[in-house]
């Protein structure tokens, strides 16, 4: 990292961003990227275990259409838990504080993804999932206010990616779940269930939170400001709609529309690139064409797809890791994307970083999704693709983490950040829902979605630049 990083946010300080951070700030660091790693990691253990938890819900096959519409719905359903936590739990911790929302939020969702593991019906997989985003929503908007509020300006930007950069733990750990946990035959049909019960486990961190975390200064001043004058009243949501809030609140909340969407719509699409292969490598082992005759009957065709399901039954675990690998890849250029997020914000400001990434994430969804893949490039370029895409899709949510919470004053900085954020999942859940209804192919679901990142470039010329300015009190 540079040494002059954060300079420009400090009107002339010298010092670098690292320097003069003290050990309950690192503590507080530490404390919220744990909840929101296992916050991610209670979201995408469905993404590594979808392929197995529907079908065996459902009594099908993986391929069967109906498994792809069940799990699009449980992905909006997913959202639209998110999109309610992230705005109840945010408006909670503006009026009850930070870490006692924090413990609350990371108690939920660690139980509802532990019941998940004894989901008997589809729709038991699809109401679960709504709780668990409830706590995932929530954690968020909470732990990423605590740390703007905890760090000394010069270090927030950095801080907040850090913070943000977290989420790449969860994913690798739902990718290494989903590799040798749900991935492992010698577990049954039931390993799906495993991965998701030690969803229970982060429920342990709360007691540290308990522990540890105080009330940040900030929020302490703003509350007794509330109670003294009802002009300073906080969490109240109409106030995002008021004057300046107003327009902050429609650019926080576009932005994080056009992020999510394309996150769950394109991004973790990229996990496929890689199984498609080793699900080829498979057929072609196993002397099964990679596709039925064209003129096939109904029998022929029966007869094809039971020996394309034995095919791949046999190597099921290597096509498993495969699709992890793909993961792994992806997370990794996207960890280091949300940390490089901070450093590029300060050299180009917020704006700047926002309209580079967005602009780059479209040509590498296309790259990705409309050229490699469909023209079977193999597998040195899809490995080599993988990062670099996931950089910049992945990488600009940081920018959430650390614009949001500089947009509204403290006593509005939970709620407002909370919202715009998971009014963005509440945009993807009506986009889940509507390729639920018409579900298209993964890939084509990614190719009709990348033009949203041109909107994006657009949407942030509009946006206020806060780079060099304080948290307003």
């Amino acid at each position: 990292m540079s040494e002059n990083i954060g300079k420009s946010e400090l009107s002339g300080s010298s010092q670098r961003w690292y320097e003069g951070i003290t050990r309950y700030q690192w503590l507080v660091l530490t404390i919220a990227s744990l909840g929101w790693m296992f916050d991610v990691f209670e979201g995408q253990i469905f993404v590594s275990s979808m392929r197995e938890a529907m079908p065996a819900l459902l009594g099908v096959d993986p391929d069967a259409p109906v498994v792809s519409r069940w799990n699009d719905w449980a992905f909006g359903s997913f959202l639209l838990g998110g999109a309610l936590g992230g705005v109840v739990f945010g408006v909670l911790s503006d009026r009850i504080g930070r870490s006692k929302t924090m413990i609350i939020t990371i108690l939920f969702y660690s139980l509802f993804t532990c019941v998940t593991a004894f989901a008997q019906e589809p729709w038991h997989m699809v109401v679960l999932r709504f709780f668990v985003a409830m706590g995932v929503g929530g954690e968020w908007a909470v732990a990423s206010a605590m740390v703007a509020e905890v760090m000394p300006a010069r270090s927030r930007p950095v801080m907040s990616s850090i913070f943000h950069a977290s989420s790449v733990g969860g994913t690798l750990m739902a990718a290494a779940a989903g590799a040798y946990i749900v991935g492992n035959p010698d577990l049954g049909e039931s390993a799906w269930r495993w991965g998701f019960a030690i969803g229970a486990a982060p429920a342990v961190l709360t007691l540290w939170v308990r522990w540890k975390l105080r009330e940040p200064e900030q929020w302490v001043k703003a509350r007794e400001r509330a109670l003294s004058d009802d002009e300073q009243k906080t969490g109240r949501v109409i106030e995002l709609f008021q004057g300046t809030n107003l327009r902050n609140t429609i650019i926080g909340v576009s932005l994080a529309s056009i992020g999510l969407v394309t996150f769950w719509g394109g991004h973790i699409y990229g996990k496929n690139a890689l199984l498609r292969e080793a699900q080829k490598e498979a057929l072609v082992l196993e002397s099964v064409s990679l596709s039925a005759p064209k003129d096939a009957g109904e029998a022929e065709k029966r007869a094809y797809k039971e020996s394309r399901q034995a095919a791949l039954g046999k190597h099921k675990e290597t096509i498993k890791r495969a699709e992890m690998l793909s993961m792994v890849l992806n997370t990794i250029g996207g960890g280091l994307g949300l940390v490089l997020f901070g450093w590029i914000s300060t050299r180009l400001g917020r704006k700047g970083a926002f309209i580079l990434y967005h602009a780059v994430a479209f040509v590498m969804m296309l790259l990705l999704f409309e050229v490699l893949i469909a023209n079977d490039v193999g597998t040195m370029w899809l490995a080599i693709t993988l990062p670099v895409f996931g950089f910049f899709t992945l990488g600009m949510h940081a920018g959430y983490a650390v614009y949001f919470p500089e947009l509204y004053p403290t006593r509005l900085r939970g709620t407002g950040a909370g919202f715009c954020f998971n009014m963005g999942r509440l945009a993807t859940a009506a986009a889940f829902f509507g390729f639920g209804a018409f579900p298209v192919p993964a890939e084509t679901k990614a190719v009709y979605l990348a033009p949203l990142y041109l909107v994006g470039v657009v949407i942030v010329f509009f946006a206020r630049e806060t780079r060099n300015e304080e948290l307003p009190e």
